[in-house]
């Protein structure tokens, strides 16, 4: 029959190259193949045995199974020496060339593995990634310049495997759901209160939850319980409804408005970190804060083997959110 071989068409007489490149399918059937044509280089199994330190009745063993699963006989055994038979002669050539082109194409992935690069699709919530990933992206880039990025601002949920997203950074209040993505907690973070200390100058500090009906507080309507805000501490929980002057769907817009000292609002600390940092927030009610902490995680598509660029890319974000974190 006739047979595609690297460079043309040649006439085989038994075996095609797809039952060489079935035998190829799992790690047994390659070493099964290499025992076979170290053989077949050294004619004898004894020396074929010392070019790949192993035991020569194990080789014997393998190419005698590699035989029967092609039901053709490679290999004329004699008390002196070995020999390939037509047909052999033939398959030795054809997997001589495939073992060489599968060790290219390992080393050629290692040589990938161990200098990333390539695209790496990512999406990001628009204020969290504003706020801790763009400013790493130009050191980043820098430092891996095999590496491209495409990123996503956006706060709606993104279906990686649909829409060809290597990694996306999610904030959220619990780990994700899907349980068939490959998921990672590169941080943790906590809701608190927060106002500017002209504010709390003016208007009093309080003393409990209750003392925020009191207050003039800005409220995000993005909260999962809005438009409660339920607190708790040691273990002891209560829930306050505020009086808002102001509410929004977008939490920078009512953070700047706490720094502008408008009131008191509830927020996480990533976001508020830097101005508490700078001294234009203080915590009101230390102590009092969400009910559970929340988590910042890096999704990725299913499968253990997560890519070295993407790898990374969540690395270097993981490391930057590590050093600027308020806890």
């Amino acid at each position: 029959m006739y047979v595609l071989h690297w460079l043309g068409l040649i006439r085989v007489s038994s075996i095609t190259l797809v039952q060489i490149m079935q035998e190829l399918s799992d790690q047994a059937s390659v070493e099964d193949l290499t025992a076979f044509v170290a053989v077949a280089e050294a004619g004898s199994f004894t020396e074929a045995a010392k070019v790949l330190e192993r035991d020569a009745s194990v080789l014997s063993r393998r190419v005698s199974q590699l035989e029967q699963r092609l039901g053709v006989r490679l290999l004329s055994r004699t008390t002196r020496r070995v020999s390939l038979t037509e047909v052999g002669a033939t398959y030795c050539r054809r997997v001589q060339a495939l073992l060489e082109e599968l060790a290219s194409a390992n080393r050629e992935a290692s040589d990938h593995a161990a200098s990333p690069q390539g695209l790496v699709r990512a999406s990001l919530p628009l204020t969290f990634g504003r706020q801790w990933v763009s400013p790493i992206l130009p050191g980043f880039l820098a430092r891996h310049p095999q590496i491209r990025l495409d990123l996503r601002f956006t706060d709606r949920f993104v279906d990686l495997v649909a829409e060809g997203v290597d990694v996306s950074i999610r904030v959220a209040a619990g780990k994700p759901r899907d349980s068939s993505l490959t998921t990672r907690r590169i941080a943790t973070y906590r809701n608190l209160l927060v106002a500017s200390p002209a504010y709390l100058a003016a208007r009093g500090t309080p003393n409990g939850p209750a003392d925020l009906t009191n207050h003039d507080c800005l409220g995000f309507t993005g909260f999962a319980a809005w438009p409660d805000w339920p607190l708790t501490k040691e273990g002891k929980r209560h829930t306050v409804r505020p009086a808002c002057t102001l509410v929004a769907d977008h939490s920078e817009v009512l953070l700047a408005a706490a720094i502008a000292d408008a009131g008191i609002t509830f927020t996480a600390d990533w976001l508020a970190g830097p101005a508490l940092r700078a001294g234009e927030l203080v915590e009101v009610l230390p102590g009092w804060g969400g009910r559970e902490d929340g988590g910042v995680y890096a999704v990725m598509p299913p499968g253990r083997l997560v890519p070295a660029k993407t790898r990374l890319f969540v690395d270097e974000v993981a490391a930057a959110i590590k050093a600027g974190w308020i806890r």
